[in-house]
């Protein structure tokens, strides 16, 4: 934890707050904090500063907070990504929200077990808890947006335009021609398909909607190492997200 992430819930009054939860485990037990001690602290969706702890043993913690600075630049990049191996999810759920991406489209496609989308690890809660994860280890405080599309065809034909926006069109796929493009880019829409990739009838979709196809080589990667390394390359170009990815 590098961040003490708090909630709005966990003030008592404008500079105090009082922590119960798997937080204060963590402030006990891992970091053997005592009163006096100051910590990075951030508020969920605010503003980033310190937290001095005041008083703490094995039931409360009660700190004084102040967050006067601003969370990181976040990345102009909206990922678009065919749901994964629901283990698999929860790593790159975290290895997203690090990296600063905002919003993430988790989508159905032929190659997508159906079985992944009865997963408990898709709850709300649960994906919520690897968001957390991710903010606190990137010592971030904005939340990301994840939304779930099962079915292809409808997403691809009612919503898929709208989510890209103006922003550049890319689809990682094995077989393409194309790189990673080079030059900097205001803002990306990245597709990313399941192991194997996306099937004919699905790049036919994304190419009509003027997504250009791209590959990281001729190495097979797994879905995990092709999220980071793809994200990671174009991150190297993008600005930091000022404005939204959409109209």
């Amino acid at each position: 934890m590098n961040l003490l992430l708090l909630l709005p819930d966990d003030f008592i009054s404008s500079d105090r707050v009082q922590i119960r939860d798997r937080r204060l485990q963590h402030l006990n037990k891992v970091i053997n904090t005592k009163p006096g001690d100051t910590l990075k602290a951030g508020l969920i969706n605010g503003g980033i500063g310190s937290a001095e702890i005041m008083t703490i043993d094995s039931d409360v913690a009660e700190l004084r907070v102040e967050l006067s600075g601003t969370a990181p630049p976040s990345l102009a990049l909206n990922l678009i990504l065919a749901l994964p191996r629901p283990k698999m999810l929860r790593r790159i759920l975290q290895a997203t929200t690090i990296l600063g991406i905002k919003s993430i489209h988790l989508i159905g496609s032929w190659r997508v077990e159906k079985s992944y989308w009865q997963s408990p690890f898709l709850s709300a809660e649960k994906i919520h808890e690897q968001l957390i994860l991710g903010l606190e280890q990137a010592i971030d405080t904005k939340l990301p947006e994840v939304h779930l599309h099962p079915y292809f065809k409808p997403f691809a034909e009612d919503e898929l335009n709208t989510i890209a926006g103006n922003s550049t069109r890319l689809v990682a796929h094995p077989s393409a021609n194309a790189g990673i493009p080079s030059q900097t880019q205001e803002a990306v829409t990245l597709a990313i398909g399941p192991e194997g990739g996306f099937i004919p009838y699905e790049i036919e979709k994304f190419t009509e909607l003027g997504f250009a196809a791209v590959s990281l080589g001729p190495r097979i990667l797994t879905v995990e190492v092709a999220v980071s390394s793809l994200i990671s390359r174009l991150a190297v170009n993008l600005e930091p997200e000022t404005h939204s990815v959409q109209n």
